[in-house]
């Protein structure tokens, strides 16, 4: 697979970041047959290398949860695809009101969304983890945003590449 193919296969692997998929393909990382496991490490890699102000800028690319791009329809697949299975896109009233409300707090504390991998949570289980994880510091906040974008890379990748898990 040639750089434009990967880049263009798993670029977005990283909400919105291709360069991470460029990096890691440029740095010799990326070696057939492809495997999530194998990608997945080289992107990390290339992740936990960024400046601190491109792993920002890849906290930033994540919308919120619930938030005014999945109420427009403007999500990535992956995004609408992870949201809808956790339930967000089935929120009440009161349900959507509460996300809203900690989408702004965290947002305003921490200067990048919530994060969190949803597969396999409920909406009752992100807005626990939500409420206890808005008491953080930036600085431990920053790194747990950080490896939940790692865990969603990984499960993407997986999804990508199922028959090599």
């Amino acid at each position: 697979m040639d750089r434009a193919d990967f880049v263009q296969r798993f670029g977005g692997v990283f909400e919105h970041s291709p360069f991470i998929a460029e990096r890691a393909f440029d740095a010799g990382m990326i070696e057939e047959p492809l495997t999530a496991l194998d990608i997945h490490d080289a992107m990390a890699a290339m992740f936990r290398t960024a400046s601190p102000d491109e792993r920002l800028g890849v906290l930033k690319a994540h919308p919120d949860l619930a938030g005014k791009l999945a109420i427009s329809g403007e999500l990535t697949d992956d995004s609408k695809r992870e949201q809808a299975g956790a339930g967000l896109d089935r929120l009440s009233a009161e349900e959507h009101a509460r996300f809203t409300e900690l989408n702004a707090t965290y947002v305003e504390t921490f200067g990048f969304p919530f994060i969190i991998a949803v597969k396999g949570l409920t909406k009752d289980d992100i807005l626990q983890a939500f409420e206890t994880r808005i008491a953080n510091g930036r600085d431990q906040e920053f790194e747990t945003a950080c490896q939940q974008v790692e865990k969603i890379a990984r499960l993407r990748l997986e999804s990508l590449l199922p028959e090599a898990r």
